[in-house]
Protein backbone atom coordinates (compact mmCIF):
# COMPACT_ATOMS: atom_id res chain seq x y z
CA UNK A 1 0.00 0.00 0.00
CA UNK A 2 1.35 3.88 -0.97
CA UNK A 3 1.71 6.15 1.62
CA UNK A 4 1.45 9.89 0.87
CA UNK A 5 4.55 11.48 2.28
CA UNK A 6 4.13 14.86 3.59
CA UNK A 7 5.82 17.65 2.14
CA UNK A 8 8.80 19.25 4.44
CA UNK A 9 9.83 23.21 4.69
CA UNK A 10 12.62 24.10 2.95
CA UNK A 11 14.33 24.36 6.62
CA UNK A 12 13.38 20.92 7.33
CA UNK A 13 14.83 19.57 3.70
CA UNK A 14 18.37 21.72 4.42
CA UNK A 15 18.51 20.10 7.87
CA UNK A 16 18.06 16.55 6.83
CA UNK A 17 21.09 17.42 4.91
CA UNK A 18 23.56 19.24 6.54
CA UNK A 19 25.05 16.01 7.23
CA UNK A 20 26.05 15.70 3.64
CA UNK A 21 28.93 19.26 4.17
CA UNK A 22 31.45 16.69 6.60
CA UNK A 23 31.13 14.04 4.03
CA UNK A 24 31.73 16.44 0.83
CA UNK A 25 34.55 18.15 3.33
CA UNK A 26 36.14 15.04 3.41
CA UNK A 27 35.69 14.12 -0.36
CA UNK A 28 37.12 18.01 -0.97
CA UNK A 29 40.40 17.03 0.93
CA UNK A 30 40.70 13.73 -1.31
CA UNK A 31 40.25 15.68 -4.49
CA UNK A 32 42.74 18.54 -3.21
CA UNK A 33 45.22 17.82 -0.43
CA UNK A 34 45.91 13.91 -0.46
CA UNK A 35 47.21 13.60 -4.08
CA UNK A 36 50.10 16.94 -3.02
CA UNK A 37 50.49 14.69 0.11
CA UNK A 38 51.61 11.48 -2.06
CA UNK A 39 53.78 13.75 -4.02
CA UNK A 40 55.41 15.38 -0.41
CA UNK A 41 55.81 11.53 0.15
CA UNK A 42 57.50 10.78 -2.78
CA UNK A 43 55.28 9.53 -4.86
CA UNK A 44 55.90 9.93 -8.45
CA UNK A 45 52.98 11.35 -11.01
CA UNK A 46 52.25 8.12 -12.75
CA UNK A 47 51.62 6.65 -9.73
CA UNK A 48 48.92 8.89 -8.53
CA UNK A 49 46.05 6.84 -10.03
CA UNK A 50 47.18 3.03 -8.71
CA UNK A 51 47.69 5.13 -5.28
CA UNK A 52 43.99 6.34 -5.79
CA UNK A 53 42.36 2.87 -6.23
CA UNK A 54 41.29 2.68 -2.69
CA UNK A 55 38.17 5.29 -3.69
CA UNK A 56 37.05 2.77 -7.03
CA UNK A 57 37.62 -0.61 -4.97
CA UNK A 58 35.85 0.67 -1.38
CA UNK A 59 33.37 2.17 -3.17
CA UNK A 60 32.51 -0.80 -5.31
CA UNK A 61 32.19 -2.88 -2.25
CA UNK A 62 30.81 -0.79 0.51
CA UNK A 63 28.20 1.06 -1.29
CA UNK A 64 25.88 -1.13 -2.56
CA UNK A 65 26.21 -3.92 0.09
CA UNK A 66 25.69 -0.86 2.98
CA UNK A 67 22.61 0.20 0.81
CA UNK A 68 20.99 -3.47 0.61
CA UNK A 69 21.63 -3.51 4.29
CA UNK A 70 20.14 -0.44 4.76
CA UNK A 71 17.19 -1.39 3.50
CA UNK A 72 16.65 -4.63 5.54
CA UNK A 73 17.04 -2.28 8.77
CA UNK A 74 15.00 -0.73 11.16
CA UNK A 75 15.55 0.49 14.57
CA UNK A 76 13.11 2.60 16.61
CA UNK A 77 15.72 4.80 18.47
CA UNK A 78 18.13 4.99 15.54
CA UNK A 79 15.96 4.23 12.01
CA UNK A 80 17.27 2.46 8.58
CA UNK A 81 19.56 4.75 7.45
CA UNK A 82 21.02 6.54 10.34
CA UNK A 83 23.03 3.76 11.53
CA UNK A 84 25.05 3.63 8.82
CA UNK A 85 25.97 7.02 8.28
CA UNK A 86 26.99 7.70 11.89
CA UNK A 87 29.26 4.52 12.03
CA UNK A 88 30.69 5.90 8.42
CA UNK A 89 30.99 9.27 10.31
CA UNK A 90 33.20 8.19 12.96
CA UNK A 91 35.16 6.25 11.08
CA UNK A 92 36.13 8.96 8.61
CA UNK A 93 36.67 11.54 11.51
CA UNK A 94 39.32 9.27 12.62
CA UNK A 95 41.10 8.52 9.49
CA UNK A 96 41.21 12.51 8.78
CA UNK A 97 42.29 13.17 12.33
CA UNK A 98 45.70 11.17 11.61
CA UNK A 99 46.11 11.45 7.69
CA UNK A 100 48.57 14.27 7.76
CA UNK A 101 50.74 12.40 10.78
CA UNK A 102 51.51 10.03 8.11
CA UNK A 103 55.36 9.04 8.59
CA UNK A 104 55.59 7.45 5.22
CA UNK A 105 53.52 7.18 1.79
CA UNK A 106 52.22 3.46 2.28
CA UNK A 107 50.89 4.38 5.63
CA UNK A 108 49.16 7.67 4.14
CA UNK A 109 47.77 5.41 1.18
CA UNK A 110 46.33 2.79 4.20
CA UNK A 111 45.19 5.45 5.81
CA UNK A 112 43.27 6.34 2.63
CA UNK A 113 41.60 3.08 2.40
CA UNK A 114 40.08 3.29 6.02
CA UNK A 115 38.99 6.82 4.85
CA UNK A 116 36.97 5.66 1.56
CA UNK A 117 35.04 3.00 3.81
CA UNK A 118 34.25 5.30 5.76
CA UNK A 119 33.26 7.94 3.16
CA UNK A 120 31.34 5.46 1.35
CA UNK A 121 29.56 4.22 4.39
CA UNK A 122 28.32 7.39 5.03
CA UNK A 123 27.26 9.09 2.18
CA UNK A 124 25.33 5.88 0.00
CA UNK A 125 22.57 5.50 2.93
CA UNK A 126 22.30 9.34 2.75
CA UNK A 127 21.34 8.98 -1.14
CA UNK A 128 18.49 6.78 0.30
CA UNK A 129 17.73 8.92 3.02
CA UNK A 130 16.13 11.93 0.67
CA UNK A 131 14.37 9.62 -1.66
CA UNK A 132 12.91 7.96 1.66
CA UNK A 133 11.78 11.46 3.15
CA UNK A 134 10.50 12.85 0.45
CA UNK A 135 7.71 13.34 -2.07
CA UNK A 136 8.00 12.78 -5.65
CA UNK A 137 7.73 16.57 -6.23
CA UNK A 138 10.26 17.18 -3.91
CA UNK A 139 12.79 15.08 -4.98
CA UNK A 140 14.53 17.34 -7.01
CA UNK A 141 15.02 20.20 -4.41
CA UNK A 142 16.54 17.59 -1.83
CA UNK A 143 18.82 16.62 -4.13
CA UNK A 144 19.55 19.91 -5.40
CA UNK A 145 20.15 20.84 -2.20
CA UNK A 146 22.60 17.96 -1.53
CA UNK A 147 24.21 19.03 -4.80
CA UNK A 148 24.31 22.67 -2.66
CA UNK A 149 26.42 20.85 0.16
CA UNK A 150 28.27 19.06 -2.09
CA UNK A 151 29.52 22.71 -3.34
CA UNK A 152 29.69 24.09 0.30
CA UNK A 153 31.92 21.15 1.89
CA UNK A 154 34.37 21.22 -0.64
CA UNK A 155 34.40 25.02 -0.74
CA UNK A 156 35.27 24.93 2.77
CA UNK A 157 38.02 22.29 2.45
CA UNK A 158 39.83 24.16 -0.14
CA UNK A 159 39.07 27.47 1.20
CA UNK A 160 40.95 26.32 4.53
CA UNK A 161 43.79 24.65 2.64
CA UNK A 162 44.20 28.51 0.64
CA UNK A 163 44.06 30.23 4.22
CA UNK A 164 46.04 28.05 6.28
CA UNK A 165 48.71 28.19 3.46
CA UNK A 166 48.46 31.83 3.32
CA UNK A 167 48.70 32.18 7.10
CA UNK A 168 51.41 29.56 7.82
CA UNK A 169 52.88 28.47 4.59
CA UNK A 170 54.92 31.53 4.68
CA UNK A 171 58.56 30.94 1.95
CA UNK A 172 59.38 27.57 3.88
CA UNK A 173 61.40 25.65 1.51
CA UNK A 174 59.63 22.05 0.78
CA UNK A 175 61.07 19.37 2.36
CA UNK A 176 61.44 15.81 0.69
CA UNK A 177 59.40 13.15 2.65
CA UNK A 178 57.57 15.45 4.73
CA UNK A 179 54.19 17.30 4.88
CA UNK A 180 54.05 20.87 5.09
CA UNK A 181 52.88 22.12 9.27
CA UNK A 182 49.83 24.49 7.42
CA UNK A 183 48.26 21.12 5.97
CA UNK A 184 47.50 19.57 9.22
CA UNK A 185 44.76 22.36 10.53
CA UNK A 186 42.48 21.42 7.39
CA UNK A 187 42.41 17.76 8.41
CA UNK A 188 41.76 18.73 11.91
CA UNK A 189 38.52 20.74 10.91
CA UNK A 190 37.61 17.90 8.74
CA UNK A 191 37.60 15.73 11.32
CA UNK A 192 35.35 17.53 13.93
CA UNK A 193 32.95 18.78 10.52
CA UNK A 194 32.43 14.93 9.63
CA UNK A 195 31.02 13.86 12.30
CA UNK A 196 29.11 17.14 13.77
CA UNK A 197 27.40 17.68 10.71
CA UNK A 198 25.99 13.99 10.78
CA UNK A 199 24.76 14.33 14.44
CA UNK A 200 22.73 17.21 13.40
CA UNK A 201 20.88 15.50 10.73
CA UNK A 202 20.55 12.43 12.58
CA UNK A 203 18.94 14.46 16.01
CA UNK A 204 16.90 17.18 13.83
CA UNK A 205 15.21 14.53 11.25
CA UNK A 206 13.07 11.65 12.31
CA UNK A 207 13.00 8.70 9.71
CA UNK A 208 9.88 7.40 8.38
CA UNK A 209 9.03 3.96 9.76
CA UNK A 210 7.94 1.31 7.53
CA UNK A 211 5.44 -0.30 6.50
CA UNK A 212 3.87 -3.65 8.53
CA UNK A 213 4.89 -5.21 5.05
CA UNK A 214 8.33 -4.24 5.06
CA UNK A 215 8.34 -4.85 8.72
CA UNK A 216 7.62 -8.13 7.93
CA UNK A 217 10.45 -8.50 5.20
CA UNK A 218 12.95 -6.78 8.18
CA UNK A 219 12.13 -9.35 10.64
CA UNK A 220 12.46 -11.87 8.60
CA UNK A 221 16.01 -11.71 7.92
CA UNK A 222 16.93 -11.44 11.10
CA UNK A 223 15.63 -14.82 11.95
CA UNK A 224 18.60 -16.56 9.03
CA UNK A 225 21.33 -17.57 10.24
CA UNK A 226 24.43 -15.62 10.51
CA UNK A 227 25.86 -17.06 7.74
CA UNK A 228 22.43 -16.40 5.72
CA UNK A 229 22.22 -12.75 7.29
CA UNK A 230 26.15 -12.00 6.08
CA UNK A 231 24.81 -13.29 2.04
CA UNK A 232 21.76 -12.11 1.90
CA UNK A 233 23.11 -8.40 0.76
CA UNK A 234 24.70 -9.96 -2.08
CA UNK A 235 21.10 -11.68 -3.12
CA UNK A 236 19.42 -8.40 -3.12
CA UNK A 237 22.05 -6.71 -5.05
CA UNK A 238 22.00 -9.65 -7.66
CA UNK A 239 18.52 -9.44 -8.00
CA UNK A 240 18.38 -5.35 -8.21
CA UNK A 241 20.86 -5.37 -11.11
CA UNK A 242 19.22 -8.13 -13.12
CA UNK A 243 15.66 -5.98 -12.60
CA UNK A 244 17.68 -2.88 -13.40
CA UNK A 245 15.68 -0.41 -15.42
CA UNK A 246 16.99 0.37 -18.79
CA UNK A 247 17.32 3.93 -17.94
CA UNK A 248 19.99 3.59 -15.62
CA UNK A 249 22.06 1.28 -18.21
CA UNK A 250 22.43 3.98 -20.40
CA UNK A 251 22.75 6.26 -17.69
CA UNK A 252 25.85 3.91 -16.74
CA UNK A 253 27.26 4.61 -20.34
CA UNK A 254 27.06 8.65 -19.36
CA UNK A 255 28.84 7.78 -16.31
CA UNK A 256 31.86 5.76 -17.91
CA UNK A 257 33.11 8.93 -19.72
CA UNK A 258 32.36 11.23 -17.11
CA UNK A 259 33.45 9.83 -13.59
CA UNK A 260 37.04 8.74 -15.86
CA UNK A 261 37.30 12.26 -16.77
CA UNK A 262 36.62 13.61 -13.37
CA UNK A 263 39.00 11.04 -12.12
CA UNK A 264 41.46 12.71 -14.85
CA UNK A 265 40.94 16.19 -13.34
CA UNK A 266 41.30 15.42 -9.63
CA UNK A 267 44.85 13.97 -9.92
CA UNK A 268 46.57 16.04 -12.50
CA UNK A 269 45.76 19.70 -11.87
CA UNK A 270 48.82 19.86 -9.50
CA UNK A 271 51.35 18.31 -12.41
CA UNK A 272 49.23 20.57 -14.80
CA UNK A 273 50.11 23.94 -12.83
CA UNK A 274 53.59 22.86 -12.26
CA UNK A 275 53.69 22.43 -15.64
CA UNK A 276 52.42 25.62 -17.25
CA UNK A 277 52.81 28.29 -14.66
CA UNK A 278 56.54 26.82 -13.24
CA UNK A 279 54.59 26.45 -9.74
CA UNK A 280 56.40 23.94 -7.00
CA UNK A 281 54.23 21.04 -5.38
CA UNK A 282 53.00 23.57 -2.95
CA UNK A 283 52.18 26.44 -5.10
CA UNK A 284 50.47 24.16 -7.53
CA UNK A 285 48.75 22.43 -4.88
CA UNK A 286 47.45 25.94 -3.55
CA UNK A 287 46.18 27.04 -7.29
CA UNK A 288 44.19 23.60 -7.60
CA UNK A 289 42.96 24.26 -4.30
CA UNK A 290 41.83 27.45 -5.88
CA UNK A 291 40.17 26.48 -8.64
CA UNK A 292 37.86 23.82 -6.48
CA UNK A 293 37.08 26.48 -4.32
CA UNK A 294 35.84 28.93 -7.35
CA UNK A 295 33.66 25.68 -9.16
CA UNK A 296 32.66 24.75 -5.81
CA UNK A 297 31.14 28.39 -5.07
CA UNK A 298 29.55 28.06 -8.10
CA UNK A 299 28.35 25.21 -7.46
CA UNK A 300 26.58 26.50 -4.17
CA UNK A 301 24.75 29.48 -6.05
CA UNK A 302 23.65 27.47 -9.15
CA UNK A 303 22.71 24.10 -7.05
CA UNK A 304 18.92 25.35 -6.42
CA UNK A 305 18.74 27.18 -9.20
CA UNK A 306 18.54 24.53 -11.69
CA UNK A 307 15.79 22.75 -9.97
CA UNK A 308 13.13 24.96 -11.76
CA UNK A 309 15.23 24.37 -14.78
CA UNK A 310 15.15 20.58 -14.90
CA UNK A 311 11.18 21.19 -13.62
CA UNK A 312 10.48 23.47 -17.07
CA UNK A 313 12.97 21.79 -19.51
CA UNK A 314 14.07 18.46 -18.34
CA UNK A 315 16.66 16.99 -16.29
CA UNK A 316 18.10 15.24 -19.42
CA UNK A 317 18.77 18.52 -21.15
CA UNK A 318 20.13 20.24 -18.47
CA UNK A 319 22.53 17.86 -17.36
CA UNK A 320 23.70 16.85 -21.26
CA UNK A 321 24.45 20.95 -21.58
CA UNK A 322 25.90 20.73 -18.31
CA UNK A 323 27.96 18.26 -19.08
CA UNK A 324 29.02 20.10 -22.50
CA UNK A 325 30.10 23.13 -20.79
CA UNK A 326 32.48 21.17 -18.39
CA UNK A 327 34.40 19.98 -21.77
CA UNK A 328 34.76 23.57 -23.00
CA UNK A 329 36.11 24.12 -18.72
CA UNK A 330 39.11 21.43 -19.52
CA UNK A 331 39.76 22.14 -23.22
CA UNK A 332 40.57 25.52 -21.67
CA UNK A 333 42.60 25.00 -19.13
CA UNK A 334 45.69 24.11 -20.21
CA UNK A 335 46.21 27.25 -22.75
CA UNK A 336 45.37 29.78 -19.78
CA UNK A 337 48.54 30.58 -17.69
CA UNK A 338 47.70 33.23 -15.60
CA UNK A 339 46.90 32.19 -12.45
CA UNK A 340 43.50 34.48 -12.04
CA UNK A 341 42.14 34.01 -15.89
CA UNK A 342 42.13 29.90 -15.54
CA UNK A 343 39.21 30.38 -12.31
CA UNK A 344 37.21 31.66 -15.04
CA UNK A 345 36.14 28.00 -16.84
CA UNK A 346 35.27 26.91 -13.40
CA UNK A 347 31.88 28.76 -13.55
CA UNK A 348 31.32 26.11 -16.33
CA UNK A 349 32.98 22.99 -14.26
CA UNK A 350 31.07 24.68 -11.29
CA UNK A 351 27.31 24.38 -13.49
CA UNK A 352 28.36 20.95 -14.26
CA UNK A 353 29.16 19.83 -10.90
CA UNK A 354 25.76 20.95 -9.49
CA UNK A 355 24.04 18.92 -12.10
CA UNK A 356 26.29 15.67 -11.65
CA UNK A 357 25.66 15.82 -8.26
CA UNK A 358 21.74 16.37 -8.22
CA UNK A 359 20.07 15.44 -11.45
CA UNK A 360 21.23 11.92 -12.10
CA UNK A 361 19.63 10.71 -8.46
CA UNK A 362 16.53 12.33 -8.84
CA UNK A 363 16.01 11.00 -11.89
CA UNK A 364 16.46 7.57 -10.88
CA UNK A 365 15.18 8.36 -7.56
CA UNK A 366 11.77 8.67 -9.55
CA UNK A 367 12.12 5.31 -11.44
CA UNK A 368 13.07 2.50 -8.52
CA UNK A 369 11.10 1.06 -6.11
CA UNK A 370 10.86 2.40 -2.44
CA UNK A 371 11.77 -0.79 -1.10
CA UNK A 372 14.73 -1.21 -2.88
CA UNK A 373 16.18 2.60 -2.92
CA UNK A 374 19.19 1.51 -1.11
CA UNK A 375 20.36 -1.36 -3.24
CA UNK A 376 19.24 0.86 -6.76
CA UNK A 377 21.51 4.03 -5.26
CA UNK A 378 24.42 2.00 -4.00
CA UNK A 379 24.63 0.30 -7.52
CA UNK A 380 24.50 4.00 -8.91
CA UNK A 381 27.44 4.49 -7.07
CA UNK A 382 29.22 1.58 -8.34
CA UNK A 383 28.47 3.09 -11.65
CA UNK A 384 30.49 5.76 -10.54
CA UNK A 385 33.61 3.80 -8.86
CA UNK A 386 33.71 1.56 -11.78
CA UNK A 387 34.84 3.68 -14.26
CA UNK A 388 37.13 5.15 -11.18
CA UNK A 389 38.37 1.92 -10.59
CA UNK A 390 39.35 1.36 -14.75
CA UNK A 391 40.86 4.71 -14.95
CA UNK A 392 43.16 3.79 -12.06
CA UNK A 393 44.37 0.80 -13.67
CA UNK A 394 44.00 2.10 -17.27
CA UNK A 395 45.88 5.89 -16.99
CA UNK A 396 49.11 5.56 -15.30
CA UNK A 397 50.24 3.61 -18.52
CA UNK A 398 48.24 6.08 -20.85
CA UNK A 399 49.34 8.87 -19.31
CA UNK A 400 52.77 7.84 -19.43
CA UNK A 401 53.13 6.28 -23.26
CA UNK A 402 49.96 7.68 -25.02
CA UNK A 403 50.58 10.77 -23.49
CA UNK A 404 54.02 11.54 -22.95
CA UNK A 405 54.00 12.12 -19.91
CA UNK A 406 52.07 15.42 -20.21
CA UNK A 407 49.78 16.36 -17.78
CA UNK A 408 48.22 19.42 -20.51
CA UNK A 409 47.31 16.36 -22.91
CA UNK A 410 46.07 14.22 -19.88
CA UNK A 411 43.43 17.46 -19.61
CA UNK A 412 42.58 17.90 -22.82
CA UNK A 413 41.94 13.69 -22.78
CA UNK A 414 39.29 14.54 -19.80
CA UNK A 415 37.87 17.07 -21.74
CA UNK A 416 37.52 14.53 -24.59
CA UNK A 417 35.82 12.06 -22.51
CA UNK A 418 33.18 14.63 -21.08
CA UNK A 419 31.60 15.68 -24.45
CA UNK A 420 31.76 12.05 -25.66
CA UNK A 421 29.44 11.88 -21.71
CA UNK A 422 27.66 15.07 -23.12
CA UNK A 423 26.52 13.53 -26.16
CA UNK A 424 25.29 9.92 -24.61
CA UNK A 425 23.15 11.93 -22.12
CA UNK A 426 21.03 13.64 -24.69
CA UNK A 427 20.36 9.45 -25.28
CA UNK A 428 18.60 9.21 -21.79
CA UNK A 429 14.82 8.68 -21.64
CA UNK A 430 13.41 10.21 -18.84
CA UNK A 431 10.66 8.69 -16.72
CA UNK A 432 7.94 10.06 -14.26
CA UNK A 433 6.53 6.85 -13.16
CA UNK A 434 7.63 5.43 -9.59
CA UNK A 435 7.15 1.86 -9.50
Amino acid sequence: MKVAKPQLSFWQILNMNVGFLGIQYSFGLQQTAINPIFLYLGASEDMLPLLNIAGPVTGLIVQPIIGAMSDKTWSNRWGRRKPYFLIGALLGSLCLFAFPHSPILWFAVGLLWILDVGNNMAMEPYRAFVGDKLPEKQLSLGYQMQSLFVGAGILLANGSIVLFQYLFGGESVEEAGKIPQWIYYSFYIGAFLSLTTILWSVFKTPEIPPTEEELKDINKIKTLSLSQRILNPFFEIKEAVKEMPKFMWKLGGVYLFQWYALFIYWQFTTPLFKKTMGYTTSEAASQAAKMSLTYNTVTMIVALALVPLTLRYGGKKVYALSLAGTAIALFSIPYISDPYMVLIPMILFGIGWAAMMGIPYTMVSKIVPKERRGVYMGILNMMIVIPMFIQTLSFGPIYKYLLSDNAINAMLFAGMFFAIAAVLAMRLKESVKTR
